[in-house]
């Protein structure tokens, strides 16, 4: 499946099925976040990754997010997390939200760019993929810069042209994921937010004070 032939599954368990079938075989898929249309591919597949990056036009020293659709299953990747930002990341996860973590195992590297210490997590609200067990490796729809897609035809048609498969969302919101750096929370309670986004200052305080 692919170019004009892009598979495109009718049913939440169809897509998670279709999902990890594509993800499993090196393929890159089109899908909905909660927020704006996203690429992804297996995050340890090398080939994948480069060819999701290029349709990206991206270099690859630029790191991606780490997805999962299960909160549980994202903290449990990530064991050597501790215990005040594992709270951190159950307060605020799943969500519209993408948290810089530290990363002294540097799980996932590919998905890292040039500073594998620091990884970055993402954990949507899905329903078409929520049983999706697969961690993924993803970047917004657009090429480098471009703006945010929120809607399928706001895909570049080169890249609904190119993935393996399709997930059909309908319209999102089109406001790009908040992004939260809690490399220094668990020491000191610090954060910052290095990109405003779908989830505000005040959520944000009630979730880390």
């Amino acid at each position: 499946m692919s170019a004009a032939g892009a598979d495109r599954p009718d049913s939440p368990a169809a897509s998670s099925a279709a999902f990890e079938r594509c993800l499993a075989v090196g393929g890159v898929a089109l899908f909905p976040a909660d927020t704006v249309y996203g690429l992804a591919c297996d995050p340890s597949n090398r080939i994948a990754v480069e060819r999701l990056y290029l349709l990206k036009r991206r270099p690859l020293e630029k790191p991606s997010a780490v997805m999962f659709f299960d909160a549980e299953l994202a903290v449990a990747a990530l064991p050597e997390l501790g215990p005040r930002t594992q709270r951190a990341l159950t307060a605020l996860l799943p969500g519209g939200v993408t948290l810089l973590l530290p990363n002294p195992a540097e799980r996932f590297p590919l998905a890292c760019g040039a500073d594998p210490r620091t990884i970055g997590l993402r954990v949507p609200v899905v329903p078409a993929l929520a049983e999706v067990r697969w961690p993924v490796l993803q970047s917004s729809a657009n090429h480098s810069g471009g703006a945010e897609p929120r809607r399928l035809e706001d895909v570049p048609e080169f890249f609904r042209a190119t993935v393996d498969l399709i997930v059909d969302g309908g319209g999102l919101p089109g406001v790009a994921s908040t992004v939260v750096d809690l490399r220094r929370y668990e020491d000191r309670g610090g954060w910052s937010v290095v990109r405003d986004g779908a989830v505000g200052q005040a959520e944000l305080l009630v979730a880390l004070g």
